[in-house]
């Protein structure tokens, strides 16, 4: 009964070497000592038929757009980041229908050199029918930034020829790229006309020359006009339904900012900033739908 118990406790030390190669699942093989068998046996080549090349190609095909489509996601967030950023920039204008400033130049033109660096490495991936095939959701964020840079500057919307100019790589603009981006652009529109109403007390583009007395909340509405009437172009309709009232909702809020400054302006403050959500939100400053 003894000598059992000892021979329990040593079969317990008994420690076995572990193939951290292997995985978890499969099985090892050893031998009577606890040592791993090394399997000398030669892997047999698999059987080739008539059929073998043709699903090979298969293969290889298939790789290869997963590799194109990796490639062209990768720079289509590189290209947002970089949209954005000139947004950003953009933002910090004050006034309609004048040059940007010299800063403000050169940040928009570096970060259009650095776009056409990212788009260059995907020109051959999109020619052709795979322009279609593979979304680039960041040339709405580009049409967006290129269009609010030339409305500052010209407090006029940019054409689709004009965008597919500004665009430094030989890719194509599709239809949706371009409408989606202008929906996007009313949400910037928004945006810029609340600061600067807080700062100067005055709805953009009435006193500026050459603007036929046209505020940025008439070229809002004649936007928002248009886009409504226009046909559903690309992409899905429940994805233009969404981006139509979200602009919508971005042209009543300039309404109201503007009813507040006509109707009480001389009792609000200096430097008064609009409280944008009074008076029905709706679905807020959303205007980025995703496109899957």
């Amino acid at each position: 009964m003894i000598l059992n118990h000892r021979h329990k406790l040593r079969m317990a030390e008994v420690v076995f070497p572990q193939n951290r190669n292997r995985s978890m699942g499969g099985g090892v093989k050893r031998d009577h000592q606890g040592k791993e068998k090394i399997d000398n046996r030669t892997v047999k080549d698999v059987p080739r038929n008539a059929y073998t090349s043709m699903f090979e190609s298969f293969r290889d095909e298939l790789d290869e757009h997963h590799d194109r489509r990796m490639r062209i996601g990768k720079v289509s967030r590189d290209v947002t980041a970089l949209s954005k950023k000139i947004i950003f920039s953009l933002q910090r204008v004050r006034k309609l229908n004048q040059p940007l400033s010299a800063r403000t130049q050169a940040d928009v033109e570096e970060r259009l050199k650095e776009i056409a660096g990212h788009l260059a490495t995907i020109e051959g991936d999109v020619a052709g029918m795979n322009r279609y095939r593979y979304p680039l959701i960041c040339l709405e964020e580009f049409v967006e930034a290129v269009s609010f840079c030339h409305y500052l500057q010209h407090q006029k919307l940019i054409t689709p020829l004009e965008t597919q100019e500004a665009l430094p790589a030989q890719i194509a603009l599709t239809a949706s790229d371009y409408v989606f981006g202008i929906f996007d652009l009313t949400g910037e529109m928004m945006r810029f006309a609340t600061a600067a109403t807080a700062l100067s007390g005055s709805m953009p583009g009435l006193s500026t020359e050459g603007s036929d007395n046209r505020t940025i909340l008439t070229d809002m509405q004649e936007i928002s006009s248009l886009l409504q009437i226009c046909p559903t172009v690309g992409g899905k309709p429940s994805i233009y339904s969404k981006k139509s009232s979200i602009m919508v909702e971005q042209v009543r809020k300039v309404e109201r900012l503007g009813y507040g400054i006509t109707v009480r302006g001389n009792e609000r403050p200096k430097g008064w900033m609009p409280d944008m959500n009074e008076s029905g939100g709706g679905d807020g400053d959303q205007e980025d739908v995703s496109m899957d």
